[in-house]
């Protein structure tokens, strides 16, 4: 007991000892903690609202002056959303809007598919076999065998191992960039990219990076930038996928994306690329495959491509093609094929027919491109206006050559152009966006839509008529 003592009084001295021989910043930042530990333990962790003395007609007073913030901001009733163009019947060549026949130059309809008596009767046989919908996902019950048959269709068309369809059109590439791009992955896009791009992208949470619309240079420089930062951090540059994504004709401007440019800096810089073909789908090309088959590139240089089916095939949804292991991955990420009730089985029965008249008339595509180069041609130099996009675009825009320094007083002298024409038998429609939604803002401009039905007569007509309407209004 004695010697324990002993050795406790020794331990004692030794801290008493060490203690001195601290030095002095030691014991200060030793003090302060101790003195923080004690006024966290004695300290009140929350403070008591005094009680309110009001009496309960103030507050009644108080409540009822209260007003909480709009749902939603104000809109005015004269907003163009909210003021529609009623159509009676098929928006086909001839369409009726507002009671009033027209020639058409605003749908989508470029092969004129939408009324072609094989599409309604395969979509009707449908009908009758299937019922309207499918009222399931693709997983639970909604898979039908001609879904499956237009997948296998779609494939072979555009000469890919593997295609998956979607119900929605809009949702197809939204759903598709997300499935692979993800948080710390690294999107390089051209700034005209459509609404439904920047949604998936916006889903996806990637470190985007826009480039100048359609200019390569700019493009290889913010990948030269790129690989400077991976090389100071390369563990992470190792985990990083970095992708391109572009249009291959870009609905917004009208213009072809530069794919040869694109395939050089994708290998170049070993970079993946997404082709969205919604509008060049049906168009371009000998076959009507897009941009791909227009500049002969090989699809496996391709890592992706999404389109829809609204435009050329005249039915509803979209799909994506490419290799096997590539397509699989949507089919258990792509939340609009996973979530979504499939594609109603008679409007995949009208796109496997749309797919039958487009390889069994190749020379579709002649025509409707020679027909884009005549209305092109004709529409230049209208006083006040400027053709936007290119030859071989179905689907052109005309602007202000000056604007009046107002978005709204474009878009006013714009509708005056466009109601001159309606009222004249020309169905025509300016370009509509979400605009505090979008990233790069286009210019107001009226879109001219040109489809195989159109003949030379109705197109030369169709330019004079905007060329009277502009100098009418414009001057």
């Amino acid at each position: 007991m004695a010697a324990e003592g002993m050795g406790q009084q020794w331990v004692l001295v030794e801290m008493v000892q060490a203690f001195y021989e601290a030095p002095t910043y030691h014991l200060i930042l030793e003090g302060i903690l101790i003195l923080w530990i004690i006024r966290l333990l004695f300290s009140k962790t929350y403070k008591l609202q005094e009680r309110s003395d009001l009496t309960p007609k103030e507050k009644e007073e108080l409540i009822e002056e209260w007003q909480p913030e709009p749902l939603v901001p104000p809109v005015s009733k004269d907003h163009p959303a909210l003021n529609y163009n009623v159509v009676s019947g098929p928006p086909t060549h001839k369409i009726i809007v507002n009671g009033k026949q027209c020639i058409n130059f605003a749908s989508f309809n470029f092969l004129g598919l939408l009324d072609n008596e094989r599409v309604k009767n395969a979509a009707q046989a449908s009908l009758e076999k299937y019922g309207v919908g499918s009222c399931g996902p693709r997983g639970f019950y909604g898979t039908f065998d001609v879904h499956l048959e237009l997948e296998d269709r779609l494939a072979k068309f555009m000469k890919t191992e593997e295609a998956i369809i979607y119900s929605y059109g809009f949702a197809t590439i939204a759903s598709a960039i997300p499935a692979y791009s993800k948080r710390g992955d690294i999107v390089f896009v051209d700034e005209s990219v459509c609404f439904a791009i920047q949604k998936g992208l916006q889903a996806s949470r990637s470190n985007i990076k826009f480039f100048k619309h359609n200019d390569m240079a700019d493009l290889e420089h913010l990948l030269k930038e790129q690989e400077i930062e991976d090389q100071k951090n390369p563990r992470k540059a190792r985990v990083t996928r970095r992708f391109i994504v572009v249009e291959g004709l870009f609905v917004n401007t009208g213009d072809i994306c530069p794919l040869p440019e694109l395939v050089k800096l994708k290998y170049k810089y070993k970079v993946r690329i997404f082709l969205e073909e919604s509008l060049s789908f049906g168009v371009l090309g000998e076959h009507g495959r897009g941009v791909t088959e227009h500049f002969g590139i090989n699809m496996d240089d391709i890592d992706l491509i999404s389109a829809n089916m609204e435009n050329a095939l005249a039915s509803i949804g979209g799909f994506c093609c490419g290799r096997s292991f590539v397509v699989d991955h949507q089919r258990l990420s792509g939340q609009g094929y996973c979530f979504s009730a499939s594609l109603p089985p008679l409007l995949a029965a009208a796109a496997i027919e749309g797919l039958n008249i487009m390889e069994e008339n190749p020379g579709i595509f002649e025509v409707l491109q020679q027909k884009c180069k005549q209305i092109h041609k004709a529409l230049q130099g209208i006083p006040g206006l400027r053709v936007v996009g290119q030859s071989l675009s179905p689907a052109l825009h005309l602007q202000l050559e000056e604007s009046t320094g107002i978005r709204e007083g474009d878009m006013r002298l714009l509708k005056e152009i466009v109601d001159y024409c309606m009222n004249r038998g020309i169905a025509l429609t300016q370009a509509r966006y979400l605009e505090k939604e979008e990233k790069f803002l286009p210019p107001p401009s009226i879109r001219v839509v040109v489809t195989v039905e159109q003949t030379e007569e109705e197109l030369d007509k169709a330019a004079s008529l905007i060329r009277e309407a502009a100098e009418f209004v414009l001057n």
